[in-house]
């Protein structure tokens, strides 16, 4: 247990920010700490710029006000619990057949003047200077209340998800949530909450229908009253009030709602005998809605349900499949020339380097004669970029995976009533801190990309650079630039994010990132300006903030871990940077490879896409010259992640327990073209038709990283299936025995797959993921949908999670892995090679092949000839 902080400096609780972090004024020695007046006026609270001065209230007032509101909460929550007992399916099945107007009218009867937008706080916050809003704001509401306006509340099921959240459940179970939607209102002072000190309200636990809820305890008659306080179990009197006024408002609201939904039932009548108890009516969940679980529906109706609670395992399943995605990503850049060209290419679009300056220039390394340095830019930026990434979730996973063990093994010893246990304490502050180090990664990109992004860049430009070979940029708004009311607000948005200061302090990471997709998914204008490459790390920040929001879910405690990291911040401080340093030794050796201001360097120039050499038409039909090109884009592509991989054994040592060194090591195994034999007949035509799904004759292996794995090509080339071909006369030189290949290619007998029957639609979409070219000679695109139907048909449960991201769960397989996967952006169709790869992360992933898959030939399967 961390020392008790000194009573007296505590009036502030949970605001002890006012002392901005530097302590409290020498004013305050010698004070009269039973004065709270002269307190608030030795640090300035009142003053300019200073914290408002809150009504200082004496404990009888509090008492008394507590008391007042527990009645009203308690006889709306009874009357309302009775209305829904035996008429709430009749409340859903009315205002789903109510026209908009309809609704409209019943939801202002109940709550006149209701503000008309989604989230009316952030529109009140943008409105209101700090001055006006600590001399008294005039949106009160809206930052008590931002849950409630018309915008949501309209829509047909949002309603009775908050009837039926607040009618089924006493009010203690939503108080920490209702502190915490005020918080936009409180920490930008719009909400000043009253000031008793040495006291505590009782809210959080109170889970009995009794009028003790908001009882009023000092700290001198209970022993534990100071840490409920301190740690934030229980509320300071100030805000257990404001909680108090907002539960009972909203009650109040929905029992009036109900009245005018049942109007034709006479109000006596409405919770009588007369109307028999019945059984409370399920309401459809997402995805039998719209066929998946989408994490942006669930943040928007969260406010409307009952809390939900931490689960690590959530968590850990994002974070394990980011990490997964993070391998997959490096394996592709090693393995697929079209995936290492296109990602350089992209990379490029989104440097700050392409912005023009206020006077219409080029930046200088876009000349012919410096192109070498921009490239070299670039190229270190994609591979620290995935190395880091990898890092980090590797990282956070691990972490995820290590809380989910603690949390199990002290379930016994998890008590609301009590501290948690030390070592799952320290564990998940640890884990609170990785997450918000990791959330400056994506927050940075964003700042560096954005601007540049081509859907956007044309309302930025670059100042001139005082020093023509500075990386250092100032990106401003292009004079004279004129933004669209969608523009202007997603780059708001955006802004605060990048920015991460002051604005985003107030709202908080995953109330912005939760309003970006809100605007992305809403607006098509807005989805529009987002390329594929800002979608995705949008994405990545909203892993990220879904973790962090998930630990908030942790109540009493999430209250408490600012004050639970006095004393230990240091400490994870020391912890984290000690961790990192082999993550730094990386990039100081990607920094030697890849110099930003040096066009000399071998890695750089072997990397370099610009003269053709990763051409590589791995859609079209096999040929030798075709071939050729194939081996020689390989060639130079493993080329230069040989460099790499030299100078970082050289510069950064062994990396001994990084995942970078870890997934280099691994025995598994790149793809490549074998040497083009001629033969007279296709080879398929001598292989089972059965078979083919499982073979693929066109291909060699070789080590991820000859440097990491000690391994050869040549080894592996040993061991390369051939296949024996029918000739005419003389013998032709060409593969040896069939069999040989499937011996070696067929699964493997320690690891069963099943089978899946699949119908056409499905069929089509394997069959393009699993390209074989001695099977099928003119892959096409994949409808985005088509493949959603394709991995829900094999038993996967699929959520959208934000931006481009969707993450894909098991249900019929015997791993619990999950996979995420991009929607391609901005068309919503998987071009051929990016599904090819899909295909390669499925089998690494699942050990799937082609063969898995089997057409489903019922009669009522319909055109089931039509695509083998």
């Amino acid at each position: 247990m961390q020392p008790r902080p000194d009573r007296r400096t505590d009036p502030f609780g949970p605001g002890a920010e006012a002392f901005d972090n530097h302590g409290p004024p020498d004013e305050i020695d010698g004070l009269d700490w039973n004065d709270p007046a002269a307190f608030f006026k030795a640090i300035g609270a009142g003053g300019p710029g200073a914290l408002p001065l809150p009504d200082i209230r004496s404990k009888e007032d509090v008492r008394r006000e507590a008391t007042t509101w527990s009645d009203s909460i308690f006889t709306s929550y009874e009357t309302l619990n009775a209305i829904l007992q035996r008429h709430e399916a009749t409340i859903q099945k009315r205002w789903l057949k109510k026209t908009r107007t309809q609704r409209l009218k019943v939801l202002l009867t109940a709550w006149p003047n209701m503000a008309a937008t989604h989230r009316p706080d952030f529109d009140a916050f943008r409105k209101e200077s700090e001055f006006e809003r600590e001399k008294g704001t005039r949106y009160r509401d809206c930052f008590m209340w931002p849950y409630i306006n018309q915008e949501d509340l309209l829509t047909t099921k949002t309603l009775p998800l908050l009837l039926n959240a607040r009618g089924h459940h006493p009010p203690s179970h939503f108080a920490a949530d209702d502190i915490d939607a005020m918080h936009l209102g409180l920490v930008s002072k719009a909400i000043v909450p009253i000031f008793l000190n040495e006291h505590v309200l009782m809210l959080n636990g109170m889970t009995e229908n009794t009028r003790e809820y908001g009882q009023l305890v000092a700290w001198e008659d209970h022993p534990d009253a100071f840490d409920w306080m301190h740690k934030q179990q229980q509320f300071h009197p100030g805000e257990g009030l404001v909680v108090m006024e907002a539960q009972a408002r909203l009650l109040t609201f929905l029992v009036q709602c109900s009245r005018e939904i049942l109007r034709d039932i006479p109000e006596s009548s409405l919770t009588s005998d007369s109307f028999p108890i019945l059984p409370e009516p399920q309401l459809k969940p997402e995805s039998e809605i719209s066929g998946f679980e989408s994490l942006g529906v669930m943040a928007a109706e969260a406010p409307y349900r009952v809390p939900a609670q931490l689960d690590l395992s959530r968590i850990a399943s994002l974070l394990a499949a980011r990490a997964s995605a993070a391998e997959d990503h490096l394996w592709a850049l090693r393995e697929d020339l079209d995936y290492f060209a296109k990602t350089l290419l992209e990379a490029k679009e989104h440097r700050q380097e392409m912005l023009k300056d206020l006077h219409g220039k080029n930046h200088p390394v876009l000349s012919s004669s410096r192109q070498g340095i921009l490239w070299g830019r670039i190229i270190g930026s994609v591979v620290s970029d995935a190395y880091l990434t990898l890092e980090m979730f590797s990282e956070l996973s691990t972490q995820a995976k290590e809380l989910v063990s603690l949390q199990k093994k002290y379930a016994d010893d998890i008590s609301p009533s009590e501290d948690l246990p030390e070592k799952y304490l320290e564990a998940l502050l640890r884990f609170r801190h990785y997450l918000n180090q990791a959330a400056k990664g994506p927050l940075s990109k964003l700042k560096m990309t954005v601007v540049a992004a081509p859907p956007i860049r044309q309302h930025f430009a670059r100042e001139p650079p005082p020093d023509t070979h500075t990386t250092k940029m100032t990106v401003v708004e292009r004079p004279g630039s004129k933004m669209n009311s969608v523009e202007r607000q997603l780059i708001s948005l955006l802004r605060t994010l990048w920015e991460d200061g002051h604005e985003l302090f107030l709202a908080g990471l995953s109330l912005t990132v939760d309003e970006l997709e809100r605007l992305i998914q809403s607006q098509s204008a807005a989805q529009e300006l987002l390329s594929s490459y800002v979608a995705g790390v949008i994405g990545d920040l909203a892993i990220i903030s879904q973790c962090l929001n998930q630990l908030s879910l942790y109540h009493p405690w999430a209250r408490s871990w600012e004050s639970e990291l006095v004393g230990r911040e240091d400490k994870l401080k020391q912890g984290y940077a000690e961790r990192t340093q082999s993550w730094a030794r990386i990039l100081a050796a990607l920094n030697v490879a890849l110099p930003t201001n040096n066009n000399s360097s071998r890695a750089a120039n072997l990397g370099d896409p610009s003269d053709g050499k990763f051409k590589y038409p791995i859609e079209k039909r096999r040929t030798k010259e075709n071939v050729e090109i194939l081996r020689r884009a390989e060639s130079h592509l493993d080329a230069f992640w040989a460099a790499i991989d030299q100078v970082m054994v050289a510069k950064a040592g062994d990396l001994q327990g990084t995942a970078v060194r870890n997934l280099l090591s691994q025995s598994r195994i790149l793809q490549r073209t074998t040497e083009w034999i001629e033969q007279e007949k296709p080879q398929a035509a001598i292989i089972s038709q059965d078979k083919l799904g499982e073979i693929n004759l066109y291909t060699l292996n070789q080590p991820l990283s000859q440097v990491y794995s000690g391994l050869s090509a040549r080894t592996l080339d040993t061991v390369q299936p051939k296949a024996k071909v029918k000739t005419r006369g003389t013998p032709r030189p060409g593969p040896a025995h069939v069999d040989e290949a499937e011996a070696l290619l067929r699964p493997n007998p320690a690891d069963q797959q099943p089978i899946f029957t699949v119908d056409a639609r499905a069929f089509k979409v394997f069959r393009t993921i699993f390209f074989n070219p001695a099977l099928t000679s003119t892959p096409g695109e994949v409808p985005w949908n088509d493949f959603l139907h394709a991995m829900t048909s094999v038993g996967f449960t699929v959520m959208k999670l934000y931006g481009s991201v969707w993450q894909f769960q098991p249900t019929k397989l015997d791993v619990e892995r999950s996979i995420q996967f991009h929607e391609p952006h901005p068309r919503g169709k998987l071009p051929f090679t990016t599904a090819r790869r899909y295909g390669r992360r499925l089998h690494r992933a699942y050990g799937w092949f082609g063969g898995m898959f089997v057409l489903d030939k019922k009669p009522d399967n319909p055109d089931h000839s039509a695509i083998m």
